[in-house]
């Protein structure tokens, strides 16, 4: 399979599976991976996605060149077709949490998988770029929006205008991931953050997620009104009552997501 999938206490791993191409992806992987990403998303007993490739080479590439020729549908027909395309749907826009565990080169389409995803974390030898323009193009699936989104505007030019690489060093120091491990204690360090959210309150956690991505475009009145309101939303469910009853009876919350 291209893509592997797994569920542990409350965490979904999808796991890039093409080391012999670096990971790359050709259109099985890509419907592959929008079929996990689904079933995420509609999985109640998923409260958190790890992202990562096999290997110690490659995260992913980005498209796999030697596979992956123009579709015989129009652009027209893949926007305001019946059905999106696999590669809208490879996009994860769930309200559940997701890391990314960059095991190696993060490139093109790779890094805009990284991107997407609401954590990065990633080895000492994990390397990142958006090499788009140096083969005439710009990256498609949403690097131009959330790399400066993630990094700044400055850093993120640097990176889509030359479309130089950087090193985990200085993906760390511009904001691009939040930790570098070795490589040996990159899973053990996902699952670690992984297993610290799904212990937490799922209406609690997603509303959170929401909150943040949503509040970032809009004014920040808005978005306390917002915050406001979502408060007042979670105030009476059983998970927010049963992190009070714990709490007071010092033992671990059994949150239901209710």
């Amino acid at each position: 399979m291209p893509v592997d999938f797994t569920i542990r206490d409350h965490v979904a791993t999808i796991t890039l599976n093409r080391p012999e191409a670096m990971n790359a992806l050709d259109p099985e992987s890509v419907a592959a991976l929008a079929a996990c990403w689904r079933r995420v998303a509609d999985d109640d007993a998923v409260r958190v996605a790890i992202l990562t490739g096999t290997g110690e080479r490659a995260f992913c590439t980005g498209a796999d060149l030697k596979k992956t020729m123009p579709p015989k549908e129009s652009f027209a027909q893949l926007t305001f077709g019946a059905e999106e395309s696999a590669r809208e749907q490879a996009v994860f826009l769930s309200d559940k949490p997701s890391i990314c565990a960059i095991n190696g080169y993060a490139l093109g389409g790779g890094l805009e998988l990284a991107l997407a995803c609401d954590i990065r974390i990633a080895t000492e030898k994990a390397r990142f770029g958006q090499p788009e323009v140096r083969v005439g193009s710009i990256p498609g699936a949403g690097g131009t929006q959330r790399l400066p989104r993630a990094v700044g505007l400055s850093d993120a030019m640097l990176m889509l205008l030359t479309g130089d690489m950087i090193d985990s060093a200085e993906a760390l120091r511009i904001g691009l991931v939040s930790r570098v491990v070795p490589f040996a204690q990159l899973l053990d360090e996902a699952n670690a953050i992984a297993a610290r959210i799904a212990a937490n309150a799922p209406l609690a956690v997603r509303a959170v997620k929401r909150l943040a991505l949503q509040g970032a475009h809009l004014p920040l009145v808005d978005a306390i009104r917002t915050e406001r309101m979502t408060w007042g939303l979670l105030r009476d469910t059983e998970d927010r009552i049963e992190g009070r009853l714990a709490f007071q009876q010092k033992r671990p919350p059994a949150y239901r997501g209710r």
